[in-house]
């Protein structure tokens, strides 16, 4: 997969900067590094994209090959980057960041009041790198929209895409990025209930809040991890051969993968039994993508959630997650796709009709 990665000048780098690296025994010796090191923050254009994932920098041309594509669909902390050095997460850029995602462009917050940390203590109070990462917001800082008939949104993030009348089977490796629902739900019998349903899906930026929250209230019917791939990218993004094509590219990264991985990554799965009689049962499915990939359930089944209440939580870093709807459900007024800014979690979704 090395040796199929172009030598043109788009691939001398990997997204980092750094030369991209062009045999595997150099590649083991830097994943030696890598493994050990925190990831600093990155002070470059694309940094808002791939902050905080090294390893899906380091393979991103590789795992975009014929070669990558085969390999990776092999099932398989430190703190100091937390200080205020420019390349650290709580230095000027960082911090700046930071604050600008989770302000989304409505108010003007410090970090400081807009999550629980404590900005007198060392690294801000925070005790590791995950204890980072998967930090709270302050109370109010987020309040749950609207009554029942409103669907709140499940994880700070961008909308990425909606469709409706999604199939039971369908080829989620192909150009046209389909959805396949009974692969997306791993089989469970339960997948019936949204063949011909909705499927919203959205991301979630290496800035943005990890943790999840009940679009609806409702019983949790059932909550499982389904194991995955880690670094597999659909044979769409074929380096080489779309060589030329400088917009398509623009989009050869995990990101433009998603509804891909929603069939192969490591996931997690709640049902949600709604209150609202309109809703039957909603679908919540978190996607670990590339390195940035446990999924971390705190309901169980049986467990009533009022909308708004944690769910569960990403570990390290950015991912994307769906929401499903059955085919009845009128769900109307989803946020507009290709917005540069998140829609706030807990807030204002969408609407059942």
């Amino acid at each position: 997969m090395f040796q199929e990665v172009p030598r043109s000048p788009r691939y001398v780098y990997e997204l980092s900067g750094r030369p991209q690296i062009r045999d595997y025994r150099h590649m083991l010796r830097v994943l030696d590094h890598l493994i050990q090191t925190a990831p600093p923050y990155s002070t470059r254009k694309n940094r808002m994209s791939y902050a905080g994932i090294p390893l899906s920098s380091l393979l991103n041309w590789p795992m975009g090959t014929q070669s990558g594509f085969a390999a990776f669909l092999q099932s398989p902390d430190s703190v100091h980057v937390l200080g205020s050095a420019p390349t650290d997460w709580f230095g000027p850029t960082g911090l700046a960041d930071l604050t600008e995602v989770a302000n989304i462009g409505q108010t003007n917050y410090t970090f400081d009041e807009i999550f629980i940390a404590n900005a007198t203590a060392p690294y801000r109070g925070f005790q590791s790198w995950d204890d980072f990462f998967i930090r709270s917001f302050r109370e109010g800082i987020r309040p749950v929209a609207g009554n029942d008939s409103v669907i709140a949104n499940a994880c700070e993030s961008k909308p990425y895409q909606v469709q409706h009348n999604v199939s039971a089977h369908d080829q989620f490796w192909i150009k046209e990025r389909p959805y396949s629902i009974v692969d997306m739900l791993g089989g469970d019998p339960l997948s019936e209930k949204f063949i011909g349903g909705t499927v919203y899906q959205a991301f979630l930026s290496s800035l943005s809040y990890h943790r999840w929250h009940a679009p609806v209230s409702g019983r949790i019917a059932k909550a499982f991890t389904l194991n995955g791939t880690y670094f597999s990218e659909p044979l769409i993004v074929d380096l080489a051969a779309q060589e030329q094509s400088h917009d398509y590219l623009d989009e050869l990264s995990i990101i433009a993968a998603q509804p891909y991985l929603t069939s192969v990554a490591t996931r997690a799965v709640i049902f949600i039994e709604a209150d609202h009689p309109a809703l039957g049962t909603v679908a919540f499915i978190g996607v670990g993508m590339a390195e940035v990939s446990t999924c971390d359930i705190t309901v169980k089944q049986g467990d009533y959630v009022r909308k708004g209440d944690e769910l569960g939580m990403f570990h390290y870093g950015g991912s994307t997650h769906c929401l499903l709807f059955q085919e009845a459900v009128n769900v109307t007024g989803f946020p507009a796709t290709g917005q540069t800014y998140n829609v706030p979690v807990r807030g204002h979704l969408a609407t059942v009709g």
